[in-house]
């Protein structure tokens, strides 16, 4: 049975990277890798079925809504299919499924209808990998893949963003600092996320501390 789910993986492994080859670079396979990496990692010491936590994790970005004209149900669809194609328990199937839809930031007035400790596993894997250096890196990669302003500071940022005022927002990228990034340490789940995080958020804070007196001339 372990060699068999050793085998489902790294069916899973290469099915991602073909599906991902040609997308965003701050949405690829390398992406994905830290994130599943990570998931073991917390899952480590948490009460999980690590079978739906692996698979979670490196499928929960075949398909962001971000690059799919906002249509959520793409991804949530090819991970079942590639499930499905591999013949996967149903019970297994539907939980990544709906680890898949539910993983997401979406606003601070989003409802979270669904929630297990393996989507909390994998939630703050893929939350750390939006913190931090890395963090910081894959945001102004995508602001610049998104041609947004680096900074304005006529555009303050909107901490009271509904669902697709999130989705449909173009401000500069500094302002997904406070709109986003910043919240995220305290949605962390798992004491070791949580652990983890602290790090990679006092990382930005001075990130953005430099950034700020820099822009003004402060130094």
């Amino acid at each position: 049975m372990e060699n068999d789910q050793q085998m489902l993986i790294e069916r899973c492994i290469n099915y991602v990277k073909e599906e991902l080859s040609e997308g965003e670079k701050g949405h690829d396979w390398w992406h994905i890798q830290r994130v599943w990496r990570t998931s073991r990692l917390i899952a480590a010491s948490e009460p999980v079925d690590k079978l739906v936590v692996e698979l979670a994790a490196l499928l929960h970005d075949i398909a962001d809504a971000k690059f799919y004209a906002g249509d959520e149900e793409v991804g949530p669809t090819k991970a079942r299919a590639f499930l499905q194609s591999e013949l996967v328990e149903p019970v297994v199937v539907e939980h990544v499924v709906q680890i898949i839809r539910n993983i997401s930031f979406k606003g601070g007035n989003h409802i979270v209808l669904f929630s297990s400790p393996e989507l909390q596993v994998v939630q703050d894997a893929d939350r750390l990998d939006a913190i931090g250096a890395i963090g910081i890196a894959r945001a102004f990669h995508y602001g610049g893949f998104k041609n947004r302003l680096l900074y304005h500071p006529d555009i303050k940022p909107n901490l009271q963003m509904t669902k697709e005022e999130y989705k449909n927002s173009d401000a500069p990228t500094i302002n997904h600092f406070y709109e986003k990034l910043l919240l995220l340490k305290d949605r962390m789940n798992t004491p070791t996320g949580k652990a983890l995080a602290m790090k990679r958020h006092t990382f930005m804070e001075e990130f953005l501390e430099e950034f700020n007196k820099e822009w003004y001339g402060e130094n």
